[in-house]
C-alpha cells in the first residue's frame, strides 16, 4: 500500500496534528525525489529515532540556476512511492510549486557563515533557495527531527545554522554518506553519467581518501590538495574546488593541526557535477 500523500500544507498539518495528539514523535526526511538507496537509509535512520516519518518530495525551483538541470532533473513519482511503501513510510508531502511559492511571494531566507565559499562560489543562488525551502518545510510541520545526509556537507551545516539562528524546534540529524561498492557517493544525478563516465567517477572519492591519509601522516595541506586537483584533472574531471575546511565552521584550514577537518570537493565528469567529502 502506498503512503498517504499530502499535497497542501493544510493537509500535512492535519495529519501531523493527529499524531501529536497521540504523543507520537515525528521525523522529516526532505528529498527532491528520484529516490535511491541512500534516501532510504535516511528514512530508516528517521524510523529508528521517531514514531512517524514524513518524506517530502519537491524539486525546488529556487535552488536551480537558469542554466542548470531543473527541467531534466529525474522525476519518478510512482517508483518513489513504491520504494517508500516498502520501508513503511506513512505520509509523503508532495506539494506543487504554487503551494510552496504562491503568487506574489516575496520572502526568502539567506544564511551567512557556512554558506560562504565552496558551493556559493559556483552556484551563488543555491543556498538561498535551500534555506528558503527548508525553512518552509520545517515550519509546515515542525518535526521533532529532520534527517540530512553528509554527502551535501555544506548544506548540512547551513541547515544547522538556520535552525539554530531561527530557534526552530527541530533537531537536525546527520546520516553518513551512502556509497556504491566502488565508493561513488549515491546521487540522483549519477543517472546522467555514461558507462565510461560512471567507471571513472569513483576517483573523486578515492582521491579524497588518499589525500586524507597523506594529511594524517603529516603531508603539507596545500600540496596535498593540489595533488587531488591534478589527479582529477588528469582523469578527465573539470574541478570546481578541492578544499580543506574546519568541519564545524567550514573556515579554510592551512594545516590539519588547526582543528577538526573535512576535505570537500566538487568536479564535473562530462556534463554531471559530482560532490563529495571526507572527514580527516
Amino acid at each position: 500500500m502506498h503512503p498517504d500523500i499530502a499535497t497542501s500544507i493544510a493537509n500535512l498539518r492535519d495529519r501531523i496534528d493527529s499524531w501529536r495528539a497521540a504523543e507520537e514523535t515525528i521525523a522529516l526526511v526532505p528529498t527532491m525525489g528520484a529516490l535511491h538507496s541512500g534516501h532510504l537509509q535516511l528514512v530508516e535512520l528517521a524510523s529508528e529515532r521517531c514514531d512517524r516519518v514524513v518524506v517530502s518530495i519537491f524539486v525546488n525551483p529556487t535552488q536551480f540556476g537558469p542554466e542548470e538541470d531543473f527541467s531534466r532533473y529525474p522525476r519518478r513519482p510512482e517508483a518513489d512511492l513504491e520504494a517508500l511503501a516498502r520501508v513503511g513510510v506513512p505520509l509523503v508531502f508532495a506539494p506543487t510549486a504554487d503551494e510552496m511559492y504562491p503568487s506574489g511571494y516575496a520572502t526568502t531566507v539567506k544564511v551567512g557563515g557556512p554558506s560562504e565559499g565552496l558551493e556559493s562560489d559556483f552556484r551563488p543562488h543555491f543556498f538561498e533557495g535551500v534555506a528558503t525551502v527548508v525553512s518552509k518545510l520545517l515550519i509546515s510541520c515542525f518535526p521533532d527531527e529532520a534527517v540530512f545526509g553528509e554527502k551535501d556537507y555544506q548544506q548540512l551545516l547551513v541547515v544547522r545554522r538556520l535552525v539554530s539562528d531561527l530557534r526552530l524546534p527541530t533537531r537536525i540529524v546527520a546520516a553518513p554518506t551512502a556509497r556504491e561498492d566502488d565508493g561513488l557517493a549515491l546521487s540522483s544525478r549519477n543517472a546522467y553519467l555514461s558507462p565510461e563516465e560512471r567507471r571513472r567517477a569513483p576517483l573523486i572519492y578515492s582521491s579524497l581518501q588518499r589525500a586524507a591519509e597523506a594529511l594524517r601522516a603529516g603531508a603539507p595541506a596545500a600540496s596535498t590538495v593540489n595533488d587531488v586537483k591534478e589527479r582529477l584533472t588528469e582523469a578527465g574531471f573539470r574541478v570546481d574546488y578541492v578544499s580543506l575546511r574546519h568541519s564545524e565552521t567550514l573556515q579554510p584550514l592551512a594545516e590539519l593541526s588547526e582543528g577538526p577537518a573535512r576535505l570537500l570537493a566538487a568536479a564535473w565528469m562530462g556534463g554531471t557535477r559530482l560532490i563529495d567529502n571526507i572527514a580527516v
